[in-house]
């Protein structure tokens, strides 16, 4: 058990946030100081990250929702993943002589649905008005924030694109003498205005704070906002991935009506836990996958460190991650994911794991169906760089020029055991040409559909991309007990498990568990541009003692040594319920020196 932490462990009675950014944990604490609950101190902290994080998430982005109240048996879905545009098919993107869906530009945007998730949110489990939950994004976005230096390398990789390309964005980036220096005062009084002028929109429709929430959506889906986004997509043809120019294909009418659909979890049993993910559509069912297979094994009496460890976590990982790659969609088929997380599906793929690394894809054949591998025939000729990470993209004009973006994560729980996890994504910076008026860019997440015809995640209209982000919640007794999550594109679930091990299978505390030797695997189909796959990877870091990493590979293991500190963003609140009363409790990573937790 790690006998240290870089950080304390955080607890309290009152409230708890923990986040990818200071600031947003810290204006989510002042709303729950506010008389606030946890949901809506999660809209405060998400608008912020909108603003603090620019090159991770915007308001053009995705933002898929896990809220549970404390007496609900279940948790919430909050869907925050908008769409394709109902004109988006595979003959589409073969008329244009693509083979694939580029990774930037204009062509790859959904719906928008991180304001959608947020103001659903709001409307159904909040308390707080409108303003109260955006003016901090407002007054960080006027004011100014000290600019991250992950968020000035992103501007400076693109700044040629955004000079010579992307005009509107060298507008709001470049505007100011060139890019901005690291920590640097960094505005953006546009989207500060969009923000000031629909909220008082919907102030002026209604005193009441529910029909403000829903003049906000219209505002937003109906009105002002689909209308620019419409005119937009028609009069701009961007530079993309594939080296050329293209308009979009969101219109206003894919956004008119378009709202975010509340769900069900799915969820399985470990022990005393219930653990709850998002459906198909995400990745979610990949934690649970890996679960079950490894409740069959004796993981328990493995230390985290340990080579035995790390290898039979990673070959899990390794089919779990298949299945997904074949079966995970938002049209997967009837039945289909209820024989994923059996558990006679999980003994059965249990029995592929030898002593040897496998160098092999080997999705599997639940209820007996064959499964499909995408071809990847989506792999252009330019595509000439390497894949991973959520995104990849690369300069149009520098082919082999690799930016890499990320996400964002925040974690609530209030003194009267609401709790929430939202992982929101997309509309990042450098994914697409700002929109001129409204200050921020579209997401880029239907690159993550295959253009192979027939596979669950094959391209459609009006249809869910499967997205990698994936909140976590898990109740204990009965009752929400912990929320958490991590950026990462193919590595959020990896990442998500080991906290999940450590915490509830090692016994380790949440910021010890945060703090373990982390490593993923490469071993699939990556869901960014280029969509490539490195079979028999393993990536450690170089905290993993040397026998470890001596004993994978021996094992075949493609070992490669990362930083000490460069796996995951891991965040999480915890409400522990004990006979004297509760504790919240607070954790977030060191990795990156960002994130920060709060506990009072």
């Amino acid at each position: 058990m790690t006998e240290f932490t870089t950080r304390p462990e955080l607890s309290g009675t009152f409230g708890a946030v923990a986040s990818t950014h200071w600031i947003a944990s810290a204006v989510g604490m002042r709303l729950l100081e506010a008389g606030g609950n946890a949901f809506d101190a999660a809209v405060a902290a998400g608008f912020t990250l909108q603003i603090v994080e620019p090159h991770l998430n915007g308001p053009g982005g995705d933002a898929p929702i896990l809220a549970a109240r404390a007496d609900d048996a279940q948790p919430t879905v909050i869907c925050g993943q908008g769409p394709s545009p109902s004109t988006a098919t595979i003959a589409a993107f073969d008329e244009r002589g693509l083979e694939m869906i580029p990774g930037t530009g204009l062509l790859a945007a959904c719906v928008p649905g991180a304001f959608g998730a947020w103001m659903t949110l709001l409307r159904d489990f909040g308390t707080r008005s409108l303003r109260e939950v955006i003016e901090p994004a407002i007054y960080y976005a006027r004011a100014g924030h000290p600019l991250l230096g992950n968020a000035a390398d992103a501007i400076a990789s693109v700044a040629t694109l955004f000079a010579d390309e992307w005009i509107s964005s060298a507008e709001l980036y470049l505007g100011r003498g060139g890019v901005p220096a690291a920590g640097s005062l960094f505005r953006n009084p546009v989207l500060a205005d969009f923000y000031e002028t629909l909220i008082d929109h919907a102030e002026a429709v209604s005193d009441n704070r529910e029909a403000q929430v829903e003049a906000a959506l219209a505002y937003w889906y109906d009105g002002r906002v689909a209308e620019t986004i419409d005119r937009f997509m028609r009069t701009t043809e961007a530079m993309d991935t594939s080296g050329r120019r293209h308009h979009g294909l969101l219109s206003g009418a894919d956004m008119n009506g378009w709202r975010p659909p509340v769900e069900r979890p799915i969820s399985i049993d470990h022990g005393d836990y219930r653990l709850f993910k998002c459906g198909a559509w995400s990745q979610g069912p990949a934690l649970l996958q890996a679960i079950q297979i490894l409740k069959g094994t004796d993981i328990g009496a493995m230390p985290p460190e340990s080579a035995d460890y790390v290898h039979i976590v990673g070959e899990t990982l390794k089919l779990v991650m298949a299945d997904r790659d074949a079966w995970y969609g938002d049209a997967i088929p009837d039945g289909v994911l209820e024989e994923l997380l059996s558990d006679t599906y999980a003994a059965e793929r249990r029995t592929l794991i030898g002593s040897a690394a496998s160098h092999e894809l080997r999705p599997g054949s639940p209820l007996g169906l064959a499964p499909r591998i995408p071809s990847r025939r989506q792999k252009t000729a330019s595509a000439g760089v390497a894949g991973g990470g959520e995104p990849t993209m690369a300069r149009p004009l520098e082919v082999n020029a690799l930016q890499r973006g990320d996400t964002c994560h925040v974690d609530v729980v209030d003194k009267w055991g609401n709790m929430i996890s939202a992982t929101p994504s997309g509309g990042w910076l450098q994914s697409s040409p700002a929109i001129p008026g409204l200050g921020f860019a579209l997401g880029t997440r239907m690159q993550m559909f295959w253009l192979d015809e027939g596979l669950p995640g094959s391209l459609a209209p009006s249809t869910r991309p499967r997205t990698t982000l994936t909140p976590s919640l898990a109740y204990r007794d009965g009752k929400p007990y912990l929320a958490f999550g991590t950026p990462g594109g193919d590595q959020q679930e990896q990442w998500s498990l080991l906290l999940w091990l450590a915490h509830a299978v090692h016994g380790r505390p949440l910021q010890a568990a945060i703090e373990t030797p982390a490593f993923h695997t490469n071993h699939m189909l990556a869901s960014f541009w280029p969509r490539e796959a490195q079979l028999g990877s393993l990536v450690l870091e170089s905290r993993f003692p040397a026998a470890t990493i001596a004993g994978l590979k021996a094992r075949g293991h493609e070992v490669t040594l990362g930083g000490p500190w460069s796996e995951g963003r891991l965040s999480a609140c915890a409400l522990d319920r004990q006979p004297g009363g509760s504790l919240l409790r607070a954790a977030a990573n060191p990795r990156g020196m960002q994130g920060y937790a709060i506990a009072r």
